[in-house]
């Protein structure tokens, strides 16, 4: 393990505590991996909201559309057995789609490419309106063309890789949910996650929950019901390590994995960019793709209704970075992001030094909060309450054991002053002044604020 990620995954730790009383999400699971050890692991917050459960990180999660990546494996590894090809028409394998349909490539649905409608006529069961479809179904929906001539653009679609699914069910003669857990799941050496539901009695489970906005208030969503033959595109049940270890191994050069090299490359390379977004994103062979910082990353994300997640991986750095949320509003890409960001800023910095170690922690005044981080041999001072916690932060050199300077600083920021700690008579940091800007602990900044203000706000 780099000797900078212990203090890169502290940071993370404390930054998502208070991203958590920020959105006020029931909970949270975060994991961050570095080669095949597991570096960091935290849960947040409650597994549902009405019982009152403590949600730790072996609780199982909903993770929605991960689920495509091993749909994904598992036809890779069909195609690697000499089962099919890349370029063979789905309507091979699976009969009686509408002839446009049937004429789509592997490749082009697992790209999504083929051109294939999204989530059919009626998308009800995303609201728990409806049951997900059967089946029958999912086939009737397939007797209408695509909505757009395949193989132009990319354009998601639940129901082709539904239909992957019983493509593979075609070629091996087995129930998908055998076939993957056995082939894929087991293959992989994880122990957390099963296909669809329903998953054995006693394993803690958390339950999804609504938004705050619409209801003023959040609504438990059991989360234990079946995606039925939607469970290839979105019906996945694991935890956040169990995700972690399986997307680190779609790596190319991962010393363990149920794919060959090749394959991995074929399912993480760029085939299509994704158009009208503003940030750069691209899809694979059912793995996302993109850039935070210079880092390139593949993953995937997820959501189903009470549950939002995110997985990506750095191959250059062999870090990966998971985060499940149950909630229909969860940050979990945004979090993943932060993630990243805050582990770029100290893989260039490096661990701290000596003379920095002791300059950390969480201060606030009337304003809210500032961090100090030490990273290498100068303190950021981070902003907590933004999605990149360390951009365009301050920087202070430390000059003496409780003095300092603020070395760099944007053009509004106090450049060039002075920055000081006091402590008590028992030695302890009490105050901590950013040039003319004071700071003190949580509590007391809390009291402070409550006896300036309280009395004229009556």
């Amino acid at each position: 393990m780099d000797e900078w990620l212990p203090g890169a995954c502290d940071y993370i730790a404390s930054w998502l505590e208070f991203q958590m009383r920020l959105s006020r999400l029931p909970g949270c699971i975060a994991v961050v991996m570095q080669r095949d050890q597991i570096a960091f692991e935290r849960a947040y917050g409650s597994a549902d909201l009405a019982a009152g459960e403590p949600l730790t990180p072996r609780h199982r999660f909903r993770i929605a559309s991960h689920s495509k990546a091993f749909t994904a494996s598992g036809i890779m590894k069909l195609r690697e057995a000499g089962k099919l090809r890349l370029d063979d028409p789905i309507g091979e394998y699976v009969k009686d789609l509408h002839p446009r349909i049937g004429e789509a490539t592997i490749s082009q649905v697992l790209s999504h490419s083929a051109g294939i409608v999204r989530d059919g006529a009626d998308a009800g069961y995303y609201e728990d309106r409806r049951p997900f479809p059967n089946v029958d179904q999912l086939m009737a929906d397939l007797q209408d063309p695509p909505v757009i001539e395949p193989n132009t653009r990319h354009k998601y679609s639940n129901h082709g890789f539904a239909l992957l699914g019983l493509a593979i069910e075609a070629i091996t003669g087995e129930p998908y949910r055998a076939w993957i857990r056995r082939e894929i799941i087991e293959a992989a050496g994880l122990e957390e996650t099963e296909p669809d539901m329903p998953i054995a009695d006693g394993v803690p489970f958390a339950r999804g929950h609504t938004g705050e906005l619409l209801t003023g208030k959040r609504l438990v969503i059991p989360g234990d019901y079946s995606l039925n033959a939607m469970a290839p595109a979105g019906g996945f049940v694991s935890t956040a390590s169990d995700l972690a270890k399986y997307f680190a191994q779609l790596a190319a050069d991962a010393p363990r994995s149920v794919l060959s090299a090749g394959s991995r490359r074929e399912m993480t390379r760029r085939h299509w960019r994704n158009p009208h977004v503003s940030v750069e994103r691209y899809y694979g062979l059912g793995i996302a793709s993109g850039n935070t910082e210079g880092w390139e990353w593949f993953g995937h994300g997820g959501g189903l209704q009470g549950y939002i997640s995110f997985t990506c991986v750095v191959p250059e750095r062999e870090l990966t970075v998971c985060i499940l949320t149950n909630a229909s509003d969860g940050w979990a890409g945004f979090w993943a992001e932060g993630a990243l960001h805050i582990l770029r800023r100290f893989a260039t910095r490096g661990a701290p030094s000596e003379k920095v170690r002791d300059w950390i922690g969480r201060w606030w005044n009337a304003w809210g909060a500032a961090d100090l981080v030490p990273v290498g041999e100068v303190v950021l001072v981070a902003n907590p309450w933004i999605g990149k916690p360390l951009l365009d932060a301050s920087e202070i050199e430390v000059t003496d054991r409780d003095e300092g300077r603020i070395a760099l600083a944007s053009g509004g920021g106090g450049h060039g002053e002075r920055v000081r700690r006091a402590r008590d008579a028992n030695g302890a940091v009490t105050e901590f002044w950013l040039a003319a800007t004071r700071f003190v602990p949580e509590a007391q900044a809390a009291a402070e604020t409550e006896s300036r203000y309280a009395a004229r706000s009556a």
